[in-house]
């Protein structure tokens, strides 16, 4: 997901997105323990995908507070 499509959502449909983002690293993580998965940067790629989302709901937090 790119940050001009998370800077479009508010903060709720971005805590939303972020509960996704990290069940389906959570599920990547088991899969990957298991069995080696076919691709395994789509792991980092999740993580990535979380900081950017916590780095939005940061920014419009604070722009709320100011």
């Amino acid at each position: 997901m790119k940050n001009s499509e998370l800077q479009s959502l508010n903060v709720d449909e971005l805590h939303g997105r972020l509960a996704e983002e990290k069940e389906a690293l959570r599920k990547l993580k088991f899969a990957h323990a298991v069995t080696p998965i076919e691709n395994p940067m789509k792991i980092r790629h999740s993580r990535k995908t979380i900081a950017r989302i916590l780095t939005q709901i940061r920014i419009k937090e604070t722009q709320i507070d100011s």
